[in-house]
């Protein structure tokens, strides 16, 4: 069953839901922008911290883009690809927003991207980056805003390089962010693989791997175990007694989302990302602290991700002045991508994914003693994807 909450604004009005929300900014024709993200369900964690994100900038920008009266519609994707697909489509059939901006997961994003892209409607991804969609099926349309699937991947497959590991092991599951993380990975460690295992996406209990990993003995073990799956994992692993004799590495595992279910047996494990809650910059620091004073907790890279995605959108509608019918214009003008990122500096490729900075980040205690995913070092300086080269766009 639906839910929907409706919150006003002083001279706006706001809305989210569980399914289907909408919030108003000012009493005139709204822009209108979807989201399909995984809002229940297994994926819910990561889910709901970009809901909560993205609030956060619709709070901000007082629940207007571009400065224009605004519309934003929440829909539930269950992360389930039919669900999301239902949703995407009705978004743009009968809601006829302005923008999508979804989804949570890789396997929905790979079947809302044709529904949205061959309507013409712009359809920017806050958190997954399929392979496919950023090489031959790119599209002028879909812009992803945090990186391509296997950047952060890639970047600790370069930094177990750097620091001599000759051996891994490496696992996640089996569907599309998975293959792509892995892929990444494999592309640039160039030590010996000693063991690769693909799980199905609901598998929680992993005994039987740890029991692998322990008879392979490798240096390093890295994971792309996203939300609920992540939590399962590393707390098996460190129970297991594998932390502290074989490194844990990961993507999109370790962060704000999941690290109160996690704990301590989070300590010392690493990640690669573009984005870390203590990197310096400016519009960062002020991410933080807002998030902070509205919730109470440090946010995740889900979380900031939206933030950036909703800003990003904004900075575009006023850049055409506030003429987000122009579906050209829009697309050009987030191309420019010019607004202040939480990450930092960064541009888009001619197939519209990031060039941007990959940070190494460690689990630690910071001062406060809260358990935190802290920037550690610069792993690598403007990296881009991989895939550019097989997109016809800008060829």
């Amino acid at each position: 069953m639906k839910k929907t909450v409706r919150m006003a604004f002083a001279a706006a009005a706001t809305v989210l839901t569980l399914g289907g929300s909408h919030v108003l900014a000012q009493d005139q024709d709204p822009v209108k922008v979807g989201f399909v993200l995984s809002l229940s369900g297994p994926g819910a964690v990561i889910g709901l911290d970009m809901q909560r994100g993205a609030e956060l900038a619709i709070e901000e920008l007082g629940g207007t883009i571009g400065g224009r009266a605004a519309e934003f519609i929440f829909e539930d994707d269950q992360r389930k690809p039919d669900v999301g697909k239902q949703a995407a489509e009705r978004l743009v059939q009968s809601e006829k927003v302005d923008v999508v901006v979804g989804a949570s997961f890789s396997n929905v994003m790979m079947a809302i991207h044709r529904p949205v892209t061959r309507a013409k409607t712009l359809l920017l991804s806050p958190n997954p980056a399929p392979a496919p969609l950023a090489g031959e099926d790119c599209s002028p349309y879909y812009f992803a805003v945090p990186f391509q699937n296997d950047q952060p991947a890639e970047a600790i497959g370069i930094h177990l390089n750097n620091i001599g590991v000759k051996t891994a092991f490496i696992l996640a599951p089996n569907y599309q962010a998975g293959r792509d993380l892995l892929a990444g990975f494999k592309r640039h460690f160039k030590g010996e693989l000693v063991g690769e295992i693909y799980t199905p996406l609901e598998q929680t209990d992993f005994s039987a791997e740890l029991t692998e990993i322990r008879s392979a003995n490798p240096e390093a073990v890295f994971i792309f175990y996203p939300g609920g799956l992540g939590i399962q994992f590393v707390k098996q692993y460190s129970q297991a007694g594998l932390k502290d004799s074989i490194p844990l590495h990961s993507a999109f595992t370790v962060g704000g989302a999941t690290l109160e279910a996690i704990g301590e047996d989070g300590l010392g494990v690493t990640s690669g990302s573009q984005w870390a809650y203590d990197l310096p910059n400016e519009a960062n620091k002020a991410f933080v602290a807002a998030y902070r004073a509205k919730y109470n907790g440090i946010p995740s890279e889900f979380a900031a991700q939206a933030y950036d995605t909703i800003r990003l959108i904004d900075s575009a509608a006023k850049a055409v002045g506030g003429k987000v019918e122009d579906t050209d214009a829009m697309a050009a003008a987030i191309k420019s991508a010019n607004f202040e990122s939480v990450r930092g500096s960064f541009s888009f490729n001619r197939n519209n994914h990031p060039i941007h900075n990959m940070y190494l980040l460690v689990v630690k205690k910071n001062d406060a003693g809260e358990l935190v995913a802290s920037a550690d070092s610069l792993i690598v300086k403007d990296m881009p994807d991989a895939y550019v080269d097989a997109c016809p766009m800008g060829k």
